[in-house]
């Protein structure tokens, strides 16, 4: 079942314990982001600490209801300009309210989830798979129908093998 408008945005509000990402790419291309990102680029930038919007509220909200949202982002050096974009325009203040954000820099070693494709967890029981051409334009959002335990797995190895995003970025000028 391919996922989109309301019944997707019904995911975040309504899982019980936790929403949890996997992101492969070095670049997202989400059209709402083209002009911030060209501002990014163009030397722009935001004090996180002043962020606040839908998403950081929403973020707030669910860190003080005792619910947790985190991510896993594989990246290789050097860092795309996309994800030093990414690191401070999003990532930055998402951490502040809470988010639980890590980075698995695969740069020096092999990929442990190699081959594993985007997707989001919800409550460690639902697996939505993100789909995206190569370039990082997204495809659709499709509820996986299947065994769950493998994407369990691929959490676990992800955050086992990652470092938390503020230790990450330390010393990068991001």
């Amino acid at each position: 079942m391919l996922l989109d408008g309301e019944a997707w945005q019904a995911k975040f509000r309504d899982f019980q314990q936790e929403a949890w990402r996997l992101e492969t790419l070095p670049q997202y291309l989400m059209p709402q982001e083209a002009e911030e990102f060209e501002a990014f680029k163009a030397g722009a930038r935001i004090d996180p600490e002043s962020v606040s919007n839908e998403y950081t509220d929403r973020l707030g909200r669910q860190v003080a209801q005792g619910r947790s949202q985190g991510r896993v982002h594989i990246v290789t050096r050097p860092l795309s300009d996309y994800l030093r974009f990414e690191f401070s325009q999003y990532y930055a203040p998402h951490a502040l309210v809470g988010e639980q954000i890590r980075i698995l820099d695969v740069t020096d070693r092999e990929n442990p989830l190699r081959g594993v494709q985007d997707f989001w967890m919800f409550d460690r029981t639902e697996v939505v798979l993100m789909n995206y051409h190569a370039d990082g334009r997204q495809i659709g959002r499709e509820v996986f129908e299947g065994d769950v335990s493998p994407f369990l797995e691929y959490r676990q190895i992800a955050v086992r093998e990652s470092v938390p995003f503020e230790e990450y970025v330390k010393g990068l000028g991001v």
